[in-house]
């Protein structure tokens, strides 16, 4: 059975001077791992790449975003993706682990951030000219730092990712303020996720996440509809498919293998359900890969 690589920082470069943060110009870092970012893998960590240059496409859990000079990119851990590029892209990429940005803002979490508290926000942006210009700067002076290995170097490097990370948060979403909501919708949306995450299998009910969060059902409606106008009933359904897709595509179990790993007996229920949200059977999905 095939499986979707999991790769981590380690991985990348042995001789890093950080074991939770890793950061590199782009072109070197495709041409150093050319083995393996073109093929679909996942992270354990949260990555940030900037073209200053470039075209392609970049495909996330199956969904395509194109590449053009001034993209960023944001990937939480889990995630699935690959690349394809039209030419030789310019720019900079790092990774960090949660405990990493922890470790200095411990009163604050990475889900502060619009595209980073829900898989459900779109994980890119293109910046204008004068934005793309401020944060090619901050990403080359963290790059800068990440080799000089001076002192105070952790420090240094979580202050200027957190500022690039303010920047492209204001770029993210300049006219829509309203789409960072209350750090309790916030955390209880961080928490639902990683409940879904857990439990998506085997648990369908929304009543069995509302009671996982000590909340009523009304009031995680009120909590997903505000932050992602979306039900949990939503949420739910859409973890389950990308997963099977992510099975469909990357393993060899039969269809009704899958169907019954995420938890449905019956095959043509599954079949029926897929169909409806994604408008082909799983056996056209299947073969469009």
């Amino acid at each position: 059975m095939k499986v979707i690589p999991t790769l981590n920082i380690e991985q990348f470069e042995e001789e890093a001077s950080l074991s939770e943060f890793y950061s590199n110009h782009l072109d070197t870092h495709l041409t150093k791992n050319k083995n393996i970012i073109h093929k679909p893998h996942r992270h354990d960590f949260f990555l940030c790449v900037i073209f200053k240059k470039g075209s392609g496409v970049h495909e996330i859990d199956f969904d395509s975003y194109p590449i053009t000079n001034g993209s960023v990119f944001f990937l939480k851990p889990g995630q699935t993706h690959s690349w394809t590029f039209d030419n030789s892209p310019e720019g900079y990429i790092f990774f960090h682990t949660q405990e990493f940005y922890s470790l200095f803002f411990s009163n604050k979490s990475l889900a502060q951030f619009p595209f980073y508290y829900s898989y459900k926000n779109p994980p890119n942006l293109i910046l204008k000219v004068t934005e793309l210009k401020k944060a090619i700067s901050l990403f080359k002076e963290i790059n800068t730092e990440f080799y000089q290995k001076l002192s105070y170097q952790k420090q240094k490097i979580a202050n200027l990712v957190n500022l690039l990370y303010i920047d492209l948060s204001r770029s993210y979403a300049p006219s829509e303020p309203s789409i960072i909501i209350s750090s309790n919708y916030i955390s209880t949306l961080e928490t639902l996720e990683q409940a879904i995450e857990e439990f998506f299998k085997t648990q369908k009910s929304v009543a069995f996440y509302a009671s996982h969060l000590h909340i009523t059902t009304k009031h995680l409606n009120r909590i997903t509809k505000t932050t992602l106008n979306k039900t949990p009933t939503e949420l739910i359904t859409e973890r389950i498919l990308l997963e099977a897709k992510r099975l469909m595509v990357h393993t060899d179990n039969t269809l009704n293998k899958i169907s019954e790993i995420l938890g449905y007996t019956d095959y043509a229920y599954f079949s029926r359900l897929f169909k409806q949200k994604t408008g082909i059977t799983p056996l056209q999905f299947k073969k469009r890969y």
